[in-house]
């Protein structure tokens, strides 16, 4: 889930009308690795203010993110962002902050809510040999949501991690797209290209910026769909580069969702896509599964294996109690990344939220 907003002054005109990024009047080139890239840790949230979560979820919700967080620090440290009035229940909650291979790290910065993909920065690597932190202006989903304090965030992090805070006009989440690390990205224009987020930017506007901050060659654009859920359409849930010339993607086989069309023209347009490098690309299907938990939210609830999360050595993935596609989702992953431990959690009340496991994290490259 996320959003942005702000784009980089424009210096100059291109002769197809639109204007260039201030990224041009310099000589240091921005890229995104992909997410397999070594870390150097995790950024989370700790939080499920009663605005947004019901009194049923918000105790789930906190232990679904304390779950996490010290799967995540078997790995790599976490930095978790906590208001100072839930600083104790984390603590008891993560059984110590000190008690896992790597650190857990609380920091005091009250957040609306906890969706980290969306509401931090993107972590890019400078030709200049500095880390950078890409601030896309989260504007809660095209406005759909209250943001007063996730809207700092993304700044918040970028002045804690020490990266250099890179501003643009462009209203994104990190959820929006997803990138290779050699040149490639898949976004969906139900999300992008809405007028909820970028009202004055056209495509060719929108691909310019993106390539000059992420360090993009080709976009892949899947339409996606307007309104199903807050995100109008997230990529990280419909698809996720493995590496270079391969992607898993979500199908959902229950005919009464409007995903069941959604993934299927996904699935047929990334099969007649190239990657930047001319690259056919190879599409491995992920089933959703047919059973979910429906003490909370069904209608909203986010059931899809496609929102797992890479972080060094391992892969952290959702299983929903359907034993049958659970396992099979799982085996398929662990096919696709023979080097990496497979940690697969039960995340209920998050998925209930309408988002997965990478939702909730974001991650902070190496340079």
């Amino acid at each position: 889930m996320s959003t942005r907003r702000r784009f980089i002054k424009y210096a100059c005109l291109l002769s197809g009308g639109f204007a260039l990024s201030s990224r041009a009047e310099t000589t240091t080139t921005l890229s995104m690795p992909d997410e397999s890239h070594p870390h150097t840790r995790t950024w989370m949230s700790f939080v499920a203010n009663d605005y947004i979560w019901s009194a049923q979820q918000a105790p789930e919700v906190k232990r679904n993110l304390a779950l996490i967080a010290r799967t995540i620090a078997k790995y790599e440290p976490v930095s978790m962002l906590v208001s100072p009035d839930d600083y104790d229940e984390a603590v008891v909650l993560l059984g110590g902050l000190t008690a896992h291979p790597f650190p857990i790290t609380l920091i005091e910065f009250a957040t609306d809510d906890l969706w980290l993909r969306d509401t931090g920065p993107a972590f890019v690597r400078g030709s200049d040999g500095q880390k950078y932190a890409v601030d896309f202006n989260f504007n809660g989903w095209g406005n759909k949501q209250a943001h007063p304090q996730d809207a700092l965030v993304a700044r918040f992090i970028a002045r804690q991690s020490g990266a250099i805070r890179e501003k643009t006009d462009l209203v994104l989440e990190g959820g929006c797209f997803e990138v290779d690390g050699h040149g490639t990205a898949i976004l969906t224009k139900s999300c992008v290209l809405n007028d909820n987020r970028n009202p004055h930017l056209s495509q060719r506007q929108v691909e310019a910026e993106l390539m000059a901050l992420l360090g993009l060659r080709k976009i892949i654009w899947l339409d996606g769909v307007k309104g199903k859920d807050i995100t109008d359409a997230h990529t990280d849930f419909y698809a996720r580069f493995t590496r270079p010339g391969e992607v898993v993607v979500s199908r959902d086989n229950y005919q009464a969702s409007p995903d069941y069309d959604v993934t299927r023209d996904n699935i047929a347009r990334l099969r007649n896509s190239t990657d930047a490098d001319g690259n056919r690309l190879k599409v491995i299907i992920i089933d959703t599964p047919d059973e979910i938990n429906e003490d909370y939210d069904p209608e909203g609830f986010a059931a899809g294996y496609i929102g797992y999360y890479v972080c060094n050595n391992a892969i952290i993935m959702q299983s929903f109690g359907d034993a049958v596609a659970d396992k099979k989702a799982r085996d398929i992953l662990a096919k696709v990344f023979p080097d990496r431990k497979i940690e697969q959690l039960r995340t209920d009340a998050i998925a209930s939220g309408g988002g997965s496991i990478h939702c909730t994290t974001q991650q902070e490259t190496s340079v």
